[in-house]
């Protein structure tokens, strides 16, 4: 099973997207989508499953956060995470630093449902893709017109019997200093 994954779309849709995402069962926007266009000309590739980012207008409907099951894998969507991504980050596992403030990311981490194993996340237009014990963080990156110098991009994941890989695809023949793939084993 293929999920697409994209954020931060600000109104606009990537001429790409009907290529990089053909074939996906499904697609989660995680918030800043700017218009029900994007979420139509998203909803004719698959499946749209969409939170309300803090640009996005009231009209849009949208849920603040929302949980999808696909077979056995549980994903949370979330614009904005209650911690800063940089903080996230330094949590990480295989983070050169040792973690600081333990109570705050364990706090962190229950904040979740414990069968939670992906949360998708948006706002900061950095791509960030990481594991925290046993939970994949992904933030596929702005998928909108390009602000500021950061990468334009989305991301797919991919579920296998044992597990899930995620990955970050950059638009524009983008992929220096994109995240790298990350496998997330399901069932521990």
């Amino acid at each position: 099973m293929k999920i697409g994954v994209i954020s931060d779309t600000h109104g606009y849709v990537d001429p790409q997207f009907a290529e990089v995402l053909t074939g996906v069962d499904a697609i989660l926007h995680a918030g800043d989508v700017g218009s029900s266009e994007v979420l139509d000309d998203l909803r004719l590739i698959a499946k749209v499953y969409a939170v309300q980012g803090n640009v996005d207008a009231a009209e849009l409907d949208l849920p603040s956060s929302l949980a999808v099951q696909f077979q056995n894998l549980r994903v949370e969507v979330q614009h904005q995470l209650p911690v800063p991504q940089q903080e996230l980050e330094n949590w990480a596992d295989g983070a050169l630093l040792p973690r600081l403030n333990p109570e705050r990311s364990a706090q962190f981490l229950e904040s979740f449902d414990p069968t939670t194993r992906v949360v998708v996340f948006g706002h900061s237009h950095l791509p960030c893709l990481l594991t925290i014990g046993h939970r994949l963080f992904f933030n596929p990156g702005s998928s909108g017109k390009r602000r500021f110098s950061l990468p334009r991009c989305c991301g797919m994941l991919e579920l296998f019997p044992r597990g899930v890989r995620g990955s970050i695809i950059g638009l524009e023949g983008e992929s220096g200093g994109l995240p790298d793939d990350v496998w997330l084993p399901l069932g521990e």
